[in-house]
């Protein structure tokens, strides 16, 4: 018996130091390593002068500055998202035209040598038109952002960015690399599971991984650039219409990092409560971005990779809502049949069956999320040519009556729901549990529910509608 209870005296003892310690003993040691290491150095060690590292100090007394700090990373943010958005327009427009005149040429081959209605719509109307739809919506956006993003990582920014955000994420009980895990999520939110393991807490790693999905990944993106320009750009004047745009979608992103950090601080002073780690972060020198390895990694590494992957799952969802629009019951399509069953639902939340049932149908990808609605809105077996935004714009407020609530709850649906596929298959990879697996897929989906009934209510009280 002497053995055990020995081991609970150590225990105790180590408690009880701890305690008197503080929670802060790591900061304390380290700042104590640092400030004799500054003594050393400025005693007997003689630098010749450095400029550039001078100015790597400057900058980051500004950069990394309590006042500066936050707002010059929206600033820039703001900026990356500025530049997508203007560049994008044009060459989507190009890339759809294209795209949907091999569509019509491929269809009227195929109706000149007699293939069946149901083959020619299924394989062009259907799937080719998902593949297209993507492909237009989506690359141009990422082709711009991507490297702007590569750049400011190449720079050696997002260290900086983990810096500015260590002190919230240390109030809200998770840890500071986080901020890391979650810039990478704007690329893809499977690659901010997986970059979490950069963080040695088992509990701290947890929380990230179940919160990175509030960081809107690119196939999101389009989405929301699509709404803030339709009902964000085109209420003020043309000038500013993509400023609004832009800072339209920073809000969002704003709203998204709020959101994890109140998620993060519930989960770790409830169900993965436990003491905080702390952790040292170096910040690297400036480095001079590498152009060639820019332009691969955003492009090949990121940009084609995503794309592909979208690609690959757009045709199977293309194929699928042009089966649902084709195939009637009575007088009705399934698609009508199955948005009309789905439109207490998204009405409650401010959307409507057609948006819940193109959200079904894109679990595998969110970047056919778009897509998948405006060809399930065409209510027929094909849908008509968009190729800029004042069609996209007669179509959805026009034709369907979308208004600013839609476009709101929407937009915050888009940034709050479910993971795709494959992030879910990735946290469940890396934490190997079912059960946190199924914590991290419907935890986002029950807040989007929740966040988007409370605003279109409060929206309609307001307005009296």
């Amino acid at each position: 018996m002497a053995a055990p209870n020995a081991s609970h005296d150590v225990l105790s003892q180590a408690d009880l130091l701890q305690r008197r310690l503080g929670a802060d003993l790591r900061d304390r040691l380290v700042d104590s390593i640092y400030t004799d290491a500054g003594i050393l150095n400025r005693r007997y060690v003689t630098v010749r002068l450095d400029r550039r590292r001078d100015l790597d100090r400057a900058l980051d007394r500004v950069i990394t500055s309590r006042i500066f700090g936050l707002p010059l990373m929206f600033l820039g943010l703001a900026a990356v998202f500025w530049v997508t958005v203007t560049g994008a327009n044009v060459p989507s427009s190009m890339i759809a035209t294209a795209l949907f005149w091999v569509e019509e040429q491929g269809a009227a081959l195929f109706n000149s040598i007699g293939i069946p209605w149901w083959i020619t719509g299924f394989i062009w109307h259907g799937t080719y038109k998902g593949m297209a739809w993507v492909t237009a919506v989506m690359l141009p956006p990422m082709a711009i952002f991507f490297p702007l993003f590569t750049f400011f990582e190449d720079l050696g920014y997002l260290p900086r960015v983990a810096f500015n955000m260590d002190r919230f994420f240390k109030w809200a009980g998770a840890h500071g690399k986080q901020a890391l895990s979650m810039s990478m999520g704007f690329g893809c939110n499977a690659a901010g599971v997986i970059a979490t393991r950069i963080i040695d807490s088992p509990r701290e790693r947890l929380i990230a991984i179940l919160t990175n999905n509030f960081v809107p990944c690119n196939g999101r993106f389009p989405t929301l650039i699509m709404l803030a320009t339709i009902f964000v750009g085109t209420a003020v004047s043309p000038a500013m219409a993509s400023f609004a745009a832009a800072g339209t979608v920073v809000m969002v992103v704003i709203i998204g990092i709020v959101t994890t950090l109140l998620v993060s601080a519930f989960l770790s002073r409830t169900v993965l409560k436990g003491e905080a780690s702390s952790f040292t972060l170096e910040l690297p020198p400036y480095r001079r971005p590498n152009i060639g390895r820019i332009l691969y990694t955003s492009i090949i590494d990121r940009t084609l990779f995503v794309l592909k992957r979208a690609i690959y799952m757009a045709a199977p969802a293309g194929a699928l809502i042009w089966l649902l629009s084709a195939i009637h019951v009575g007088d009705q399509s399934l698609t009508v049949i199955i948005s009309t069953a789905l439109e207490p639902l998204g009405n409650a939340i401010g959307l409507d069956g057609v948006i819940i049932l193109a959200y079904i149908i894109a679990i595998p990808a969110n970047e056919i999320v778009v897509p998948a609605i405006l060809m399930a809105y065409s209510g027929a077996t094909r849908m008509v040519d968009i190729t800029g935004l004042a069609e996209l714009q007669g179509i959805l407020v026009g034709d369907q009556g979308w208004t600013l609530l839609t476009a709101v709850c929407l937009m915050l649906f888009s940034l709050l729901h479910n993971p795709c596929s494959t992030t879910i298959l990735t946290t469940w990879k890396e934490t190997g549990s079912r059960k946190w697996t199924a914590v991290g897929a419907l935890m986002p989906l029950a807040i989007a529910f929740v966040v988007c009934f409370l605003v279109a209510n409060l929206w309609r009280l307001i307005a009296g509608v």
